[in-house]
Formats: structure tokens, sequence, C-alpha cells
């Protein structure tokens, strides 16, 4: 399946907004958490794919917070991270555990939120330090879930609603046994399918998605 999967080379933008994030059982609880605040730290984690930048992004818009990689945490910057709401992707690959403790510590005696984002629980992440391990695993977190093929089936159906477009039942069941299980891609594959149909005006068939997803593949 992998060689078959949607790539993000397609020239497509990404948005970020609010009204572009499809909200669905598996990520409404984080959502959730994202819109009521978050008043000293959150964690969400999950495959990827399954939302969690861009529920960062969501939140970082909301109360004006910085976004930053895991390169970007070094012990020397970790004072001048912390004057304000922070968010770090992908925080438990490649972080300076060191700055990382230190950073939460610091965002906490200030009163900043702070959001972290990672694959699994904090409790699996692999850092050695035991007074990280244990604020990490201290923090409240939601976890993110990928879409079921059922799920990420309506979530086709929807996103091809919303631009207009009729498709088969076949369509999507193709589609959905073969593109990543995620939001982000299955907007992805239904945009560029939106693109290239009006290019050939044509409906959008199996046909159509098989080439899209070859031309992607290879």
């Amino acid at each position: 399946m992998a060689s078959n999967q949607l790539s993000l080379g397609l020239a497509l933008p990404t948005s970020w907004a609010r009204e572009d994030f499809l909200e669905v059982p598996g990520n409404a609880t984080a959502l959730q958490a994202i819109d009521r605040g978050i008043q000293t730290a959150l964690v969400l984690y999950g495959p990827a794919g399954c939302g969690k930048t861009h529920l960062a992004q969501i939140w970082a818009a909301q109360v004006q917070a910085r976004i930053i990689a895991p390169q970007e945490l070094t012990p020397a910057a970790v004072d001048a991270l912390a004057q304000q709401p922070l968010a770090l992707d992908d925080a438990d690959a490649g972080v300076d555990p060191v700055a990382l403790f230190h950073l939460i510590n610091l965002m906490r005696e200030r009163g900043h939120p702070l959001l972290l984002t990672g694959a699994a629980a904090p409790a699996h992440w692999s850092y050695t330090l035991p007074d990280l391990m244990s604020r990490l695993k201290a923090m409240p977190a939601e976890r993110i879930s990928e879409p079921d093929d059922a799920l990420l089936s309506a979530v086709l159906v929807k996103l091809f609603a919303d631009r207009q477009l009729q498709v088969s039942e076949e369509v999507v069941k193709y589609l959905a046994a073969r593109i990543e299980r995620s939001c982000h891609a299955a907007r992805l594959v239904v945009a560029a399918l939106d693109a290239a149909s009006l290019a050939e005006n044509r409906a959008v068939t199996v046909a159509l998605a098989r080439r899209l997803l070859e031309q992607q593949a290879g």
C-alpha cells in the first residue's frame, strides 16, 4: 500500500485555518481541548498525518503562539523561547532533553502555555532524564486516532460533496484502500482529482484516480 500512498508532492497549498480542519470522532476530543484553551501544558499524540500539526497551528493562531521544530530548542535558546505561548512539534524526536526539561519548568514559572506533539503518549517517549519523564507523564494528553476505512470513506464523501463533485462508491472505496489514512491525505487527493477533472473536463472515475495515484507513486 505504501507505494500507492499519496505523497505531499502535490503542488497544493496547505491551509491551517480552523474552518479547514475536518473534525471526526478520532480527533474531536483533541480539537475540543484546543478550543477550550491550554492552561499550562498539553500533549497531542497520534500517527503521522492525523492532524497534530494542524491543531497546533489552530492553537497558535488563537493565542499568538510560536511553533518551533526540535532542532530550534537548545539550552541557549530556552530563555528567549519561553517569552510567549509556545508549541513544539515532534517533541518526541531529536529534542535536547535538558533544554526540554528547562523549557517546561520556565514556561510554567512564567505562566505561558506549552503545547507538545508526538507520535506516542509521553510515557513512551524515549528520554532517559528521569525528571523530564516525570514532567511529561504529568501533562494532560489527548490522543488523535487515524481514521479506519469506514471513517476515511465518509471523510472522502464529505470532501467530494463540499466541492460539488459526484463520485461513485467505487471511487471512494478505491481511494480509501490506497491513500494514507489521514484526513490531510484525503483532502489532498480530493483537491487533486477536482483539479484534474476540471482540466480534462471529465468526471472523477476510478481510472482517473488510478492514474493520479500511479503518477504520485512513480
